[in-house]
């Protein structure tokens, strides 16, 4: 079997995998969730650049993310075979530049000759990577440092007494990594969690873009086909998903320009697997010998790495065309070869990487600027259950929306403009669509970066042994008096209380009495339990017209009643239930102590429950908001993120149950 057929099995082995955790994500129940969570989230941890980064910046490695070194390992054997062979999104971009590529051989070649704008990547890289730095102490950095010093001295012995100079690569890398987790676990011993640092590698990560945007695009553009609606039930809604689909759709779009576009000029995590294929023991080597110059070994490069000239290892994918499409058999794949006519480091400027190196600064300086994590944070940006600290829950998303996917209720959004610049596709709560159920935990179950914690619904709850502790509190409900039904309208509404899912209740009724609309009459004429009343006049020198009354319209009912108060000249006032009423006439329950004397003031009043919060019973799940029947842009009641658990005791809590390194 051809090497290359076997990679393209792989490739798709790898892509159908994703497509059924995906899918699982999105079929599994609550209950079965548990089941399979420890699966669902195998890319995202198995991607380095996500542990790497998510290390630095919390200074602590998620126990999920030592899968990372599934992929590392064997870059640092065969350089960039995890491009090449495994990453989903890069199987999509293959099968595109496949599918709609009608370019000849000789068109072919011209055109995945590598360009200078592959550089762009590296660049990304270094941009992104940057932020991140702030969150290791200088302790931590100068310790780094002499470590990394140290084991270069080190393995330059090793070499020397071996006699192999090529080991120098993977032994440093080695004792690099060694270094920097024991600086890591000192400084994180010593100085806990830092305050500065940001974590905006999702935003390009291949692995993290393609789950968004599966989750926020592809898969509800399918929310009107029947096969979808039998599956995944009620449509899915996403704040403005269409611009997620639409990077998405762009990206694809261009692989019949240039071919694994994204691959070759956007990914930073190929740029950082390129900078450690250099280290590689097995690379592309060309027999110059038998090589005649064809130039058909680029033909169809996947990587752009110019196999027929001066090989760029940093950009080749190990795709193994240019082996099989060598006519003379000068491409082969050997052990450390000869790196006379390789170019072993990515092609870029000391001027290029000081630019993205500033620009990534001041981008994350620029994003704090708003105090959108600090001192300026949007009330309405609530998070999910579990979540950690603001700052620190920055430093962990990643972005790539697998709680948002598996929220059975779709209340889980990727955030616009609540959380700044900084928080941008970082996941919130709109109790519009949807709301936090309280039996379910299924956010933190796939959260591959520990940015949401593992809850039990215990926890959650505040049952059995949290039962002191209390419930997880996501804010605290509200109510605009304005446009509450019952506050505003008289109008008896019980929609919130009915919906509270806390017992006792957070929302309760308060029985109030209050005046009708128009409701001073003037007694004409009185019973011994009724009266017949007539309109005030507007003009004390009017006579007071007559009184049409709806019919039946003052019975009492189940959520309201109404009652007749009548004013005596004394100031006293008795108030009586209405047992009905005729256009002109009330008659009450009972009968009169004193019967009203003609041109007493008869007021009818109405008693009914207005709704109120008990905030220290309210978890901020946000059913009363989503069942509210007052609809529109705003409800009547509407949840914020005032008195959320989120605080440095979840923190500490979180920190025990992390892997340190």
């Amino acid at each position: 079997m051809r090497i290359t057929t076997v990679r393209i099995l792989s490739q798709t082995f790898f892509f159908v995998l994703f497509a059924v955790l995906v899918g699982t994500c999105t079929l599994a129940t609550v209950d079965q969730l548990p089941l399979v969570r420890d699966h669902l989230s195998k890319f995202l941890e198995a991607d380095p650049l996500v542990a790497l980064s998510t290390a630095i910046t919390t200074q602590t490695v998620y126990r999920g993310l030592m899968w990372s070194l599934v992929v590392l390992i064997p870059t640092l054997l065969l350089g960039r075979v995890f491009c090449g062979w495994v990453c989903p999104f890069g199987a999509l971009h293959h099968f595109a530049g496949w599918l709609f590529d009608p370019r000849r051989a000789k068109k072919r070649i011209e055109v995945n000759r590598y360009r200078t704008m592959y550089r762009l990547k590296y660049y990304l890289l270094v941009a992104l990577a940057v932020p991140l730095i702030g969150s290791a102490s200088t302790l931590t950095l100068v310790s780094a440092a002499l470590l990394t010093a140290v084991s270069v001295v080190l393995v330059g012995a090793v070499a020397a007494v071996t006699s192999r100079p090529a080991l120098r690569g993977p032994l440093t890398i080695a004792l690099v990594v060694i270094g920097v987790a024991v600086v890591v676990v000192a400084g994180s011993a010593r100085h806990g969690y830092a305050n500065d640092g940001a974590l905006q590698i999702g935003l390009l990560d291949p692995i993290c873009l393609l789950h968004r945007s599966v989750t926020v695009a592809v898969l509800p553009a399918m929310n009107d086909t029947p096969l979808a609606v039998s599956l995944f039930g009620d449509a899915r809604l996403h704040t403005l998903g269409w611009v997620i689909g639409l990077i998405f759709l762009t990206l694809l779009v261009m692989n019949p320009h240039i071919l694994r576009f994204f691959c070759r000029t956007l990914c930073p995590l190929g740029a950082l697997l390129g900078v450690l294929s250099r280290f590689s023991l097995w690379r592309i080597h060309r027999d110059l010998a038998r090589c005649n110059d064809c130039g058909l070994c680029r033909a169809h490069c996947e990587g752009a790495c110019d196999p027929d000239t001066d090989l760029r290892v940093s950009e080749c994918m190990v795709c193994f065309n240019c082996l099989e499409d060598c006519p003379q058999g000068a491409i082969s794949f050997r052990f450390l070869p000869s790196r006379e006519r390789q170019v072993v480091s990515p092609d870029l400027t000391r001027r290029g990487v000081l630019t993205a190196a500033v620009a990534g600064a001041g981008t994350f300086a620029w994003t704090r600027l708003g105090g959108k994590s600090t001192r300026d944070f949007s009330a309405t940006a609530i998070r999910p259950p579990g979540a950690v600290e603001e700052l620190e829950f920055l430093k962990r998303c990643v972005k790539c929306g697998q709680c948002i996917r598996v929220c059975p209720t779709n209340v889980l959004q990727p955030d616009w403009s609540a959380t700044g610049v900084e928080g941008l596709w970082t996941p919130v709560l709109n109790y519009r669509i949807g709301y936090c159920e309280p039996n379910c935990t299924a956010c933190g179950q796939v959260c591959p970066t520990g940015a949401i914690q593992r809850l039990s619904i215990e926890q959650k709850r505040g049952l059995g042994p949290y039962a002191e502790a209390g419930p997880v509190r996501l804010g605290s409900a509200h109510f605009d008096v304005g446009r509450c039904l019952p506050w505003a309208k008289n109008t008896p509404c019980l929609v919130c209380e009915e919906n509270c899912p806390v017992s006792p209740k957070a929302i309760y009724t308060e029985r109030r009495m209050l005046p009708l609309r128009d409701g001073r009459k003037q007694v004409a004429s009185a019973t011994d339990d009724s009266v017949t009343l007539r309109e005030w006049p507007e003009d004390a020198s009017k006579a007071a017209g007559p009184c049409t009354l709806e019919a039946g319209s003052l019975a009492p009912r189940t959520e309201q009643s109404y009652h007749l108060r009548v004013n005596r000249p004394d100031g006293s006032y008795a108030t009586h239930p209405i047992k009905t009423n005729t256009a002109d006439t009330v008659t009450i329950e009972g009968k009169f102590a004193a019967k009203p004397a003609a041109g007493f003031v008869a007021v009818l009043m109405t008693e009914l429950g207005l709704p109120k919060v008990d905030v220290s019973r309210c978890i901020g799940c946000g059913i009363c908001e989503h069942k509210c029947v007052v609809a529109g842009d705003k409800r009547a009641v509407y949840v914020m993120a005032v008195g959320e658990t989120r605080s440095k005791t979840f923190l500490e809590e979180h920190r025990n149950r992390s892997l340190r390194l």
